[in-house]
C-alpha cells in the first residue's frame, strides 16, 4: 500500500468551483516525488488539501492506513506530515529560536524532545545557531526560507510537503535547499514537492506528476520527463 494515496479528489476554494478535478496520485514511503505544471494547475491546492487547509468535496486522501478527511492541520501534523508553504511562514518579530520552538508546538510539553530537536536543527543549519537570538525580520530571503524548513524539521516528520522551495531565491540558495531535501530523503523522510523550477524538480525527483487543469496530465520517472522536457515545456507549460 502506498504511503500516501490521493484518489479521485475534487477540491476548490469556493463552492461549485473545483480546482482539483478527479486527481489521483500515489507516494511510496522514502521517495522524492515532484509535482510540476503551469500556474493555476492545482499544485499548491493539492498540498493544502493533503495538509487539511482545504476540505475536499469528493474522493479520498489516505496517509499510511487512515483516511485524513476529518482531521485538522494540527492533527495531521501529529500523524507525521509537515508542510512548508511557498515563501516564508516565520514570525518576523520573534527570534529564530522562538520560531523554531513554535515548530515543536505539537509536543510542546516534552521539554527534552524540544531540546533534542533544537540541537538537531542547529547541527544541520549552523547559520540558525549563530543567529538564534536574532529576530527573524533581519534574515535574508535565503535564511528565512531555511528557517521555514527548519521549523518543520524540528518535529521529525515522516512526510514533508514542500511548496515552491526555489521561489524568489538565488540559485546558490536553491541548490542548498535542494541538497538538504535530498539528504533528508536519503535519511528516510518522504518528500512531496511542488516547484515551478522544472529542471530542479526533474533533477531531484525520482518520480513526477505533471498537472493540467486540476488533473494529472502526465506521470513517470525523472528519466522519462528529462527525455521529453522540451515537449513538456512547449506543449503543456507554455500552452503552444
Amino acid at each position: 500500500m502506498p504511503f500516501l494515496t490521493v484518489q479521485n479528489v475534487f477540491c476548490g476554494y469556493y463552492e461549485g468551483i473545483d480546482i482539483l478535478q478527479n486527481l489521483s496520485l500515489n507516494v511510496d514511503e522514502g521517495t522524492f516525488i515532484g509535482v510540476i505544471g503551469p500556474n493555476g494547475a492545482g499544485k499548491s491546492t493539492l498540498l493544502k488539501a493533503i495538509f487539511g487547509f482545504l476540505k475536499y468535496r469528493d474522493g479520498k486522501i489516505q496517509f499510511k492506513d487512515r483516511e485524513i478527511w476529518d482531521l485538522s492541520p494540527f492533527e495531521i501534523k501529529k500523524l507525521g506530515i509537515s508542510y512548508i508553504p511557498q515563501g516564508s511562514n516565520n514570525f518576523p518579530h520573534m527570534t529564530i529560536e522562538e520560531n523554531l520552538t513554535l515548530g515543536a508546538w505539537t509536543f510542546r510539553h516534552d521539554k527534552s524532545r524540544i531540546k533534542e530537536g533544537l540541537e538537531k536543527v542547529y547541527d544541520i543549519f549552523p547559520v540558525l545557531s549563530e543567529k538564534k537570538k536574532h529576530k527573524a525580520e533581519f534574515l535574508s530571503g535565503g535564511e528565512a526560507k531555511i528557517l521555514s524548513i527548519a521549523k518543520e524539521m524540528i518535529s521529525s516528520p515522516n512526510l514533508l510537503l514542500v511548496d515552491e522551495p526555489s521561489a524568489g531565491l538565488a540559485p546558490k540558495i536553491v541548490s542548498y535547499v535542494y541538497e538538504f531535501l535530498r539528504n533528508s530523503q536519503e535519511k528516510g523522510i518522504t518528500i512531496l514537492l511542488v516547484d515551478q523550477n522544472i529542471n530542479q524538480a526533474i533533477d531531484n525527483s525520482q518520480y513526477l506528476y505533471m498537472l493540467e487543469m486540476g488533473t494529472v496530465a502526465m506521470e513517470g520517472s525523472a528519466e522519462i520527463f528529462r527525455e521529453n522536457l522540451k515537449d513538456i515545456i512547449r506543449d503543456s507549460l507554455l500552452g503552444t
